[in-house]
C-alpha cells in the first residue's frame, strides 16, 4: 500500500470515526473468516460496522475526532467496532458475540469521547434499548395526568352515589 492509498484509508476511517457516537476496540487473533463476517453482519443490523486495520494507521485516523481518547489504546491485534446509532445494540451485539466466541473479547471503547472499559461496555449492554427507554418515560409521565383526572372523576361519583342511595332510601 502506498502513501496516497493510505492517505485515502485514513480519510475514510476518520470521516467514520467522526460520526461514530460509539467506537468499542476489540481483540480478533484467532478468529477464522465465517465469524469475523458474522460478527459484521451483527453489526450492520445494528446500524454498526467492524474494521481490521493497522494500529498506526487508526492512530491517525482517531487523532482529532470524538473518540480521540481511545487512539493511544491500539496496541497488538486489534479492531475497530463503530456504531452510528444508538450505542446499546452496537453494545449488545458486540457483549453477546464476546459470549458465544472464546476467542472474541473487548477491550475497551469510547461513547462520545469518553473512555470505556471492557466492562462498562458490558453495562451499557445490559441497558433497554432507546425504544423502550423512551416508552417507560412516556408511561411515566402519562400515569400522572391520568391519575390526577381519575382523582378529580371520584369526587363527582362519590357524591353521585351518596344522592342515588338518599333517593333510593326516600323511594322506600
Amino acid at each position: 500500500m502506498n502513501r496516497s492509498e493510505k492517505a485515502v484509508l485514513i480519510e475514510e476511517i476518520k470521516a467514520q470515526a467522526i460520526s461514530a457516537s460509539i467506537a468499542v476496540v476489540t481483540d480478533f487473533k484467532g478468529m477464522s473468516v465465517e465469524e469475523l463476517t458474522r460478527l459484521r453482519v451483527k453489526l450492520r443490523e445494528v446500524g454498526g460496522g467492524y474494521l481490521v486495520v493497522k494500529n498506526t494507521l487508526a492512530r491517525i485516523a482517531f487523532t482529532d475526532s470524538a473518540h480521540d481518547s481511545i487512539k493511544d489504546k491500539f496496541k497488538e491485534n486489534c479492531a475497530i467496532a463503530l456504531g452510528f446509532g444508538d450505542p446499546v445494540p452496537m453494545a449488545k451485539a458486540l457483549s453477546e458475540f464476546a459470549r458465544t466466541s472464546k476467542i472474541f473479547a473487548v477491550r475497551h471503547g469510547s461513547l462520545q469521547g469518553k473512555v470505556l472499559s471492557a466492562a462498562q461496555v458490558e453495562d451499557l449492554a445490559r441497558l433497554p434499548s432507546r425504544d423502550v427507554l423512551l416508552a417507560r418515560l412516556l408511561g411515566t409521565m402519562n400515569a400522572v395526568p391520568t391519575g390526577f383526572v381519575s382523582l378529580l372523576a371520584n369526587v363527582p361519583r362519590g357524591l353521585l352515589n351518596a344522592l342515588k342511595a338518599l333517593e333510593e332510601k326516600k323511594a322506600a
